[in-house]
């Protein structure tokens, strides 16, 4: 086993836990032992940790949290990035020192993580980081980006498509609306008002949610694809736009007839694309907040808000 000492923080290792299952104020900050790396795995010093939705939705009730596996006493957060700094037996493509990024299901906000050196957006997995890419925004791709990504190739865009993105300026659209771009699609975005010079800058060209919106849409054009990230409003628009349900998905509903994306189905790469098109300078991720760890509540308390614009992340 390869390991390196200087990532060791004192001599406790901190994570997140939840002891019972709820909102924010469950969260504490824990002193727990360093987990060590397994044969087949590799350990990860984490820097950064980006939030999710699913983070606090995972935690929030004993049902949803056995539907992902999840027992108490459990950690939390999914997306991190990192310094690798212990090597297990058996495993290649990773050398101490090397900077990932990835995911960790429900115990990402740690000192270490430890995850599968050939596993998955679910069992936990690494990434290299690319040079031009900082830890912060490293620590927001794999959810949001996966699905962004598995959410797109199901609707096909290239430079004939307009497509109608509901929610694109939380934190699977601030993906979706850039990546459509790239494709060569003209992408238009549901929001707030508020959120109207937000979503120019991510490339959309914005419309407010809300009753109305399918005649708001048809104003500004023909809508051949739709990606609603939110609930049902921009589906049930993009039918009455005229839109076939296979050009028609979501994220986060189940609707008889059209396709659903998850993440975890994103293509082989499609993490290392983002990160690339990043490192390039064609995408950027807007970091709305940061939080030390210690300020875990109040960072969960405005990620859920869901007014939040960009991503929220948490530095370790």
């Amino acid at each position: 086993m390869q390991q390196h000492n200087g990532g060791r923080r004192g001599d406790a290792s901190r994570a997140v836990r939840l002891e019972s299952f709820g909102g924010p104020e469950v969260l504490t900050v824990q002193e727990v032992p360093e987990p060590q790396a397994g044969d087949g795995q590799v350990r990860v010093r984490v820097t950064a940790a980006g939030l999710n939705p699913m983070d606090w939705v995972m935690t929030a009730d004993a049902e949803t949290a056995a539907r992902f596996g999840l027992s108490l006493p459990v950690g939390f957060g999914t997306d991190y990035a990192g310094v690798v700094d212990q090597i297990g037996t058996g495993v290649s493509g990773y050398a101490v020192g090397d900077r990932v990024f990835g995911t960790a299901l429900s115990r990402a906000i740690a000192d270490f993580v430890v995850v599968d050196a050939d596993g998955n957006i679910v069992s936990g997995v690494a990434h290299h980081t690319p040079d031009e890419v900082d830890d912060r925004t490293a620590a927001t791709l794999s959810i949001a980006g996966s699905t962004a990504s598995a959410a797109l190739d199901v609707l096909d865009l290239g430079p004939q498509d307009t497509v109608l993105i509901g929610g694109a300026g939380g934190g699977v659209g601030v993906f979706a609306v850039q990546l459509a771009r790239i494709a060569g699609a003209r992408v238009i975005g549901t929001g707030s008002p508020s959120t109207a010079e937000y979503l120019r800058d991510l490339g959309a060209e914005p419309v407010a949610y809300g009753t109305g919106l399918t005649d708001r849409v048809r104003e500004i054009g023909t809508v051949t694809a739709a990606l609603d990230l939110h609930g049902t409003d921009t589906v049930h628009a993009a039918r009455e736009l005229g839109v076939p349900d296979n050009r028609i998905c979501t994220i986060a509903t189940v609707i008889d007839g059209i396709p659903a994306a998850n993440g975890a189905n994103a293509a082989p790469g499609a993490l290392e694309n983002i990160a690339r098109l990043i490192a390039e300078g064609r995408l950027r991720v807007p970091i709305a907040a940061t939080f030390p760890v210690e300020s875990i509540r109040e960072a969960v308390e405005l990620q859920a808000d869901r007014h939040v614009r960009g991503k929220v992340v948490i530095d370790l």
